[in-house]
């Protein structure tokens, strides 16, 4: 059997008097009671607030700094006819926040546009281009969307061309802000906003909820863009808690019920099953596609697939944007390919404490995604760089626990420019300082990473024995959605168990694992798993072995029925556990 290198971990008990508690009051098994006190979860009261969160629970939009500046300065455009610019990111956060404001603009004004920077010769955020396309096209207002909050000397550049610039950013500000007419960012060190977690598209969803809220507009009349808020909430990995949980909730409810054209077309071309989908759909299947237009070709494409409103034209930008996926699916791979055999052959330009690999001719559009594959690889802080202006450019991606953002800011001087979060930024500098980025990237994160951090670890919620899991458990387990960070699915541990005969490899090549799951003391409840590329482990479970397994409950559809089945995170041969 395929040894995992991943350590387990069983999180602690929550207090056994509150979750005895709990379970009494809802009649609940007392694994769930137990996830729910570790959510915060204690009485009757915050369940029914958990279980069914309401709008009504959104916070007054006119809490976050600048917000009425904002407004004012958007309705005096609106009025005077004056010629408005929506301006966001290339990846998924940034054009369904450009569609959102755009949809809710356009309509009190046809003098409303947008505009998505080209990876390739913008690179991210507001740029001169952007800003001179702007002037030379009569734009008066920029509005920037998931980007901006770092763009002081353009907003002054935007300034002295006539264009006033509203910002709606989420990443973190430095200590001065650009001098734009409203600066609104949750993580403004003056802001008070109550939750400054929110992506780029919830940022530019609480300023048009404000203007809805400042002119009369029901709010009923902004649940339609609720479904661009999920996909971004999802694909941009913000917590999903607080406002997040509940702009989630009812985005997922939209998509499921009553999706616009473009993201309709896109849950067809994915396979999915229209009415039945979660988050894991969203960041496996649909934002993957989505972003895949700013990475191959261009993210006007997305936008202009989010806000089509008839359905020849959502298919027709639909069936672009999965040529683009298709075409970056085949690119990753290879780059992937070629970065482990840097790794291998001692061509990479650091492997010792932080793995940093650079090719002039990669594609700049999957460098985040071969990042990510080599951080599944080998388990350390990742850097892939390419070439893209006479830049070396790329992006980072982190492992559990250690601030990468901070290792980049570390080496600020050596940067063109930089940006992103704990685990996952993006970078450009000047190939003359790329030996000295790698020597001080090393020497910094062997100072600060720990060898726990260098292992991976599956964090379980609680042993669980199969005979619990019931059409009960799972009902009541699936109310704790919508899952993502900070509210992630539970994940179970169950300990001797085996395939009960009709276990098979599944998938292209036959890679991934399914099977029939049986429990040594509870030989007559018999759970179906599917295992993604487990298909190593076959042999050794086919032959009756007991295993120990870690792994989700979740909700399976297929040709019209459900099924519960248990999405295995990892496997070990019982003794490993003894």
């Amino acid at each position: 059997m395929t040894v995992s290198d991943r350590k387990w971990i069983v999180k602690e008990a929550a207090d056994q008097e509150k979750v005895g508690r709990l379970a009494v009051e809802l009649g609940i098994d007392r694994v769930l009671a137990d996830l729910l006190v570790k959510r915060g979860v204690e009485t009757f009261e915050d369940a029914r607030a958990f279980f069914r969160p309401t709008l009504q629970q959104l916070h007054d939009p006119f809490l976050m700094k600048d917000m009425d500046k904002a407004v004012e300065r958007l309705h005096k455009a609106i009025e005077d006819g004056e010629k408005i610019l929506v301006y966001g990111d290339y990846d998924v956060d940034g054009t369904t926040a450009v569609a959102l404001v755009y949809s809710f603009v356009r309509r009190f004004t046809t003098q409303v546009g947008y505009y998505i920077p080209d990876r390739y010769d913008e690179g991210y955020g507001v740029s001169y281009k952007g800003i001179d396309w702007a002037s030379d096209n009569g734009y008066n207002l920029l509005i920037t969307l998931d980007c901006g909050i770092k763009a002081i000397d353009k907003v002054k550049y935007a300034a002295g061309k006539g264009i006033d610039v509203i910002i709606c950013d989420h990443h973190l500000p430095e200590e001065t802000l650009p001098e734009a007419v409203a600066v609104l960012d949750p993580k403004r060190e003056d802001c008070h906003y109550p939750f400054d977690d929110l992506c780029g598209c919830g940022v530019g969803f609480k300023l048009v909820q404000a203007y809805a809220q400042q002119y009369g507009i029901p709010f009923e009349e902004l649940e339609p863009l609720l479904d661009l808020q999920v996909v971004s909430i999802a694909s941009d990995l913000v917590s999903m808690v607080g406002e997040n949980r509940i702009l989630a909730h009812y985005g997922l409810k939209r998509l499921n019920e009553n999706p616009r054209k473009g993201l309709l077309a896109m849950i067809n071309l994915a396979k999915l099953d229209p009415g039945h989908l979660t988050i894991d759909d969203i960041v496996f299947k649909i934002g993957p596609r989505i972003n895949a237009a700013g990475r191959m070709e261009s993210g006007r494409l997305a936008v202009e697939l989010l806000t089509a409103t008839d359905d020849k034209k959502a298919l027709e930008m639909g069936n672009k944007i999965n040529d683009n996926n298709n075409e970056r699916k085949n690119i990753d791979r290879e780059i992937t390919q070629e970065a482990i055999e840097m790794v291998l052959d001692g061509r990479a330009l650091e492997t010792e404490n932080v793995t940093i690999v650079y090719n002039p001719t990669w594609n700049k559009g999957v460098v985040g995604i071969v990042a990510s594959r080599l951080v599944e690889a080998y388990y350390k802080p990742t850097v892939v760089l390419t070439k893209s202006n006479g830049f070396v450019t790329g992006s980072a991606r982190s492992v559990h626990g250690f601030d990468l953002y901070g290792a980049i800011e570390n080496c600020a001087d050596l940067m063109e420019n930089f940006g992103g979060h704990v685990y996952a930024a993006g970078l450009t500098l000047k190939e003359e300082n790329l030996p000295e980025f790698c020597k001080r990237m090393n020497a910094f994160v062997a100072g600060k990473i720990t060898p726990e951090m260098l292992t991976p670890i599956v964090e379980i919620d609680s042993r669980l024995d199969f005979a619990q899991i019931t059409p009960k458990f799972l009902r009541i387990l699936k109310q704790f959605q919508p899952f993502g960070p900070g509210n992630a699915n539970p994940v179970f541990l169950t300990e001797d168990v085996y395939d009960a005969g009709g276990g098979r490899k599944v998938g292209a090549g036959g890679v991934h694992l399914k099977l029939d799951l049986m429990q040594e003391t509870h030989p007559y409840h018999q759970i179906a798993a599917i295992g993604f590329n487990m298909a190593d482990n076959y042999d050794y479970i086919k032959a009756g072995n007991p295993i120990d397994v870690c792994y989700s409950v979740v909700e399976n559809f297929y040709r019209g029925s459900s099924t519960i089945q248990l999405r295995l995170k990892d496997m070990r041969e019982r003794e490993d556990m003894i």
